[in-house]
């Protein structure tokens, strides 16, 4: 006998077709969620460490750039920020807590249908054991040639099958659906931070940097240009 044996599926009776049905769906759902936030999870320390170091040297538009070319929603926030970084602090605050809150749903995509799967497939396998039985203890009533060990049997492998078919896809569907949840929340843990961290180097260092080099502006001594006639008054 091989590792598998694919005639199984057919013993498991119609719910063994709702299982691999809820089975590739939770394949699909969970590669499609785990590309997409490990696109978006970046190193947010690094990166808006960067960001810092780009508006000290009050290159803005750089620092826009940047976030524009980096992926996810800590840049998104980030950028949010940027873009309305001489507003007053309510403002800007308003307006990165609306880029957060636009960013964040979409972390949040397609988990609630892989918790579904997860929670609906030992049902289903329940359902199927229960068909199984009620095969079996039907041919069994009838007697005679109906009770044979073949038709016994196929009832037997229809409610074996239908649950360890829903478990073995249950199982990994409810390990999956946590790891996401973990990754989910790990990346709100950063766009919190770095929505936070930005924010607070507006108000203050950016601020305060700006404020600074207009004061040492105003305070250099101009140039007086001398005129012409003095000039040759002196020669």
């Amino acid at each position: 006998m091989s590792a598998f044996d694919f005639s199984l599926l057919a013993k498991g009776g119609p719910m063994m077709l709702v299982v691999i049905v809820m089975a590739l769906v939770s394949l699909v759902l969970c590669i499609e969620r785990t590309l997409f936030l490990h696109r978006g999870q970046i190193r947010s320390k690094p990166f808006l460490d960067g960001i810092k170091n780009t508006l000290e040297k009050r290159r803005i538009v750089e620092a826009l750039t940047l976030c524009e070319e980096t992926p996810g929603p800590v840049a998104a926030v980030v950028k949010a920020a940027l873009l309305h970084a001489n507003e007053d602090g309510e403002r800007l605050r308003f307006a990165v807590q609306e880029a957060a809150v636009v960013e964040v749903p979409a972390l949040e995509r397609r988990l609630a249908a892989i918790a579904a799967v997860a929670q609906i497939a030992p049902m289903v396998g329940l359902l199927g054991t229960l068909l199984g039985l009620i095969t079996t203890f039907h041919a069994f009533m009838q007697g005679g040639q109906y009770a044979t060990a073949s038709a016994l049997a196929g009832g037997l492998w229809q409610a074996l099958l239908a649950t360890a078919g829903s478990l073995l896809v249950a199982i990994p569907t409810h390990i999956a659906y946590h790891f996401l949840s973990g990754r989910v929340r790990s990346i709100v843990r950063d766009v919190e931070w770095a929505g936070n961290e930005i924010m607070r180097y507006l108000l203050s260092d950016y601020r305060h940097s700006a404020a600074t080099s207009i004061s040492a502006s105003a305070a250099a001594p101009a140039s007086v240009p001398v005129p012409a006639t003095a000039r040759t008054s002196v020669q």
